[in-house]
């Protein structure tokens, strides 16, 4: 049977009894066995998961996507967790027809010229691989905190995501980033060094830029669009119903 957004309360209120992520994930990994996957970019929020999988050699399969255009410091990332946890990391690429005409008929940097163009490459890039990454599942485990976007401070660690039918968590969703980066460093986590450069939230290299002190999480990406929402399309449709 489908996994239906009715399950909500009773995971929400087994989750209550524990703060610590960890223990939620073995909880949800026994949920859904055989069914929950992990979905990372290997930002600094995404190695602590992948630590807390690999290390606890938890039934939760890991993936990427692999965008194509990602900085050299995320693919040596990438490299360096593989050569530390010795797990397999799935990996989703774009559909070549679809890019390649999207190259064929606007070039390399179309997303540049609007925010539609910006979203079509997302969509190709991103949001098509996810698709397909997800399917069949039944448990969507990410590295989203709250302070990382205004967008998200109405968000919750347990959601319903409307537009892939299934439950989605966000096991760090209450952390603060300096929780995060104490936890690397205590745990001795590889992690992208790009973090060190004032880069918050890390994306397609031509996409991402570092942020200046006080600026907000998400200044660094898509920074030359004039909108306050802006969001690839991986975590839209996943607002919680009932």
């Amino acid at each position: 049977m489908a996994v239906t957004v009715t399950l909500l309360p009773e995971l929400t209120n087994a989750l209550q009894h524990s703060s610590d992520p960890l223990d939620a994930l073995v909880l949800l990994a026994d949920r859904f066995p055989g069914k929950a996957v992990f979905s990372t970019s290997f930002g600094i929020e995404d190695q602590v998961i992948s630590h807390l999988i690999f290390t606890h050699n938890l039934p939760i399969r890991v993936f990427t996507l692999d965008t194509g255009r990602n900085f050299q410091e995320t693919y040596n990332t990438w490299s360096r967790t593989v050569q530390r946890y010795k797990k397999p990391i799935e990996t989703y690429a774009p559909q070549a027809d679809a890019l390649e005409r999207l190259l064929a008929e606007k070039g390399p940097n179309s997303f540049y010229d609007s925010v539609d163009n910006r979203k079509e490459c997302c969509f190709i890039r991103k949001v098509e691989p996810l698709n397909r990454a997800l399917q069949g599942q039944e448990l969507w485990v990410t590295g989203i905190r709250a302070e990382q976007s205004a967008n998200r401070q109405d968000m919750t660690s347990l959601e319903w995501d409307a537009a892939h039918q299934l439950i989605k968590f966000h096991p760090l969703f209450d952390w603060s980033f300096q929780q995060v980066r104490d936890y690397v460093k205590t745990h001795n986590i590889p992690y992208n060094p790009l973090h060190d450069k004032g880069f918050v939230s890390i994306g397609c290299a031509p996409c991402t830029r570092a942020i200046r002190e006080g600026e907000d999480f998400r200044a660094g990406r898509w920074w030359w669009e004039d909108t306050s929402k802006k969001e690839c399309g991986l975590h839209i449709g996943m607002r919680t119903e009932g």
